[in-house]
């Protein structure tokens, strides 16, 4: 077993190409110093150092064993790092628009949440319109939703292609006004696609409404129209209608993150995870 304390006086050595000065930096003897290179060697079962009485110089096995030694000490380093910090404490206020929500972000809190135990979650579900109005208010500290094409508020996470769905087998009978299930506003989804249809001119009637991505999929699955979802995000059971590629192709939408002036240090550690993280990936069904 290689002991971090052996590891850590021959990268010491390794560099200083001095035992002498190895064991003034580390605080040990030369004969301590000796004696962790010896031991690590036997234990390795290899030859690291040359020596003679004028010069030491790593063999090709102490070159190989070097990286392997300094990636060691840099994660024992983080980790100590880690643990030796105070425990964040607090509460965080997320917005997040419910088709994240039903997607990949629970892995990231989980993430959070396995880190971070003693932070209180504050989860807060709403159409985008909503959570920036909560954000505005001091409601939030942070919310992951969507923008439209042209603003500039918030950092992007993805962006993310909007596809026609339905349930499984629905053809969409294009010489009739197109059955729309949307969400209720304010959502950027609907707006996209409403602009999209009256740029394009197509007609539609809208024949089912929802507070919820939830209760749109519902009433699609009981084929009362198609609704419209981010590709990448896209739940339920439901798929693209059989003659999709006759309907008028959709926009990408833009995903963000958006935080409150002032975030508390578990806010903020909350934020910077959400925008290192990847929330493509499709959730399985």
């Amino acid at each position: 077993m290689l002991n971090p304390i052996w590891i850590q006086t021959f990268a010491t050595v390794a560099t200083s190409r001095s035992f002498t000065d190895a064991g003034r930096q580390l605080g040990f003897s030369q004969s301590s110093v000796s004696d962790h290179i010896r031991r690590l060697e036997q234990s390795v079962g290899r030859r690291l150092f040359v020596r003679d009485t004028h010069s030491l110089a790593l063999t090709p096995d102490g070159e190989a064993l070097l990286v392997h030694a300094r990636l060691i000490l840099e994660t024992l380093a983080r980790a100590e790092q880690q643990f030796s910090a105070p425990r964040l404490q607090g509460r965080v206020r997320l917005g997040t628009s419910e088709d994240l929500a039903q997607g990949p972000l629970p892995n990231v809190l989980a993430a959070f949440r396995a880190t971070h135990p003693d932070v209180e979650l504050e989860i807060n579900i709403g159409m985008t319109g909503k959570l920036y109005e909560w954000l505005e208010a001091g409601e939030l500290d942070l919310m992951i939703g969507k923008r439209r094409e042209g603003e500039r508020r918030g950092v992007p996470l993805f962006r993310g292609q909007l596809e026609w769905l339905a349930r499984p087998g629905t053809v969409v009978d294009v010489g009739q006004p197109l059955p729309l299930i949307l969400v209720n506003e304010p959502s950027v989804t609907r707006s996209v696609v409403l602009d999209t249809l009256a740029a394009a001119g197509w007609q539609w009637r809208m024949v089912c409404t929802s507070s919820s991505h939830s209760g749109c999929i519902a009433a699609a699955r009981g084929g009362l129209g198609i609704t419209v979802r981010a590709q990448n995000l896209t739940g339920g059971g439901l798929v693209s209608p059989i003659n999709g590629h006759a309907l008028p192709a959709l926009p990408e939408v833009e995903f963000i993150t958006l935080a409150a002036r002032r975030l508390s240090k578990p806010a903020d550690t909350l934020l910077q995870l959400i925008r290192q993280s990847d929330l493509r990936a499709p959730r399985a069904d």
